[in-house]
């Protein structure tokens, strides 16, 4: 792609889980991994596109462990809830201390320190040139961080979700304990199912397939990739769409 090329994304969904906060330990959150998040954010704030942001909240409670150990299910999740908003609260501070207006809707209603989740009122906010944090999940418990994204990210007509992850995209097997498994390049949803292999959960990758929303899979860690990924580069990660897919980059 050249910089005269059009970009092949104009509103992007990125979904961040809340150990991407956490320092070593997996526990709290970590000025460095919010400073390093915010700059990966202007990165690509940079290229002129739209942007939301789906954070969990994993670094500082999780619901379902909380539930299997006799805490209500509800109380637990409402919790977890919680929890992305303050991991959304300290997003939306590195963010704008690199210059770029920020907001923070909640499906939980707060209002004294985030705005309640309106659709149009966050597509207005990107329309704007704003980061949209989008927290409290969808608002209600038995749902993961990863069914918000997919629900937000059909909302706001979001043209891909981003899945940032510590590996580099979706391998046939387990790449530590296999070192023969290969990295998908390109996969479709139905490749995903017919593989039984593990993007999101159910309910999520139901609704990414059933919306034909396209999702990359990709390490964030890796600095460039997320902007390599988003101007179009195959080589970074994997997407999954409705194209034909199961392209490995070896042979399976």
């Amino acid at each position: 792609m050249t910089a005269s090329d059009p970009l092949p994304y104009h509103r992007v969904l990125l979904k961040l889980s809340g150990e991407a906060l956490a320092g070593g330990s997996g526990i709290g959150i970590d000025p460095d991994k919010t400073a390093y998040i915010a700059q990966r954010v202007r990165e690509v704030y940079d290229l002129g596109m739209q942007i939301a942001i789906v954070i969990g909240g994993g670094n500082l409670w999780r619901g379902e462990p909380a539930a299997k150990l006799g805490m209500d299910r509800s109380t637990a999740d409402h919790m977890g809830m919680i929890a992305t908003v303050m991991n959304g609260l300290a997003l939306q501070d590195a963010i704008e201390r690199l210059g770029i207006v920020t907001r923070v809707q909640t499906a939980v209603e707060m209002n004294s320190i985030a705005e309640p989740y309106i659709r149009l009122r966050a597509i207005r906010h990107m329309e704007k040139g704003r980061v949209v944090i989008l927290s409290g999940g969808i608002g209600s418990p038995y749902f993961t961080t990863d069914s918000a994204a997919a629900l937000r990210a059909s909302e706001i007509h979001a043209d891909v979700i981003v899945k940032a992850t510590k590996v580099d995209g979706v391998y046939s097997a387990d790449p530590v304990d296999n070192p023969d498994a290969a990295r998908y390049r390109r996969l479709s949803y139905q490749d995903v199912l017919n593989q039984q292999l593990r993007v999101m959960d159910t309910t999520a990758f139901t609704l990414c397939q059933e919306n034909a929303m396209p999702i990359i899979v990709l390490n964030f860690w890796n600095p460039h990739d997320l902007v390599k990924a988003l101007q179009g580069d195959e080589s970074i990660g994997t997407v999954i769409s409705d194209s034909p897919g199961l392209q490995p980059t070896l042979p399976l």
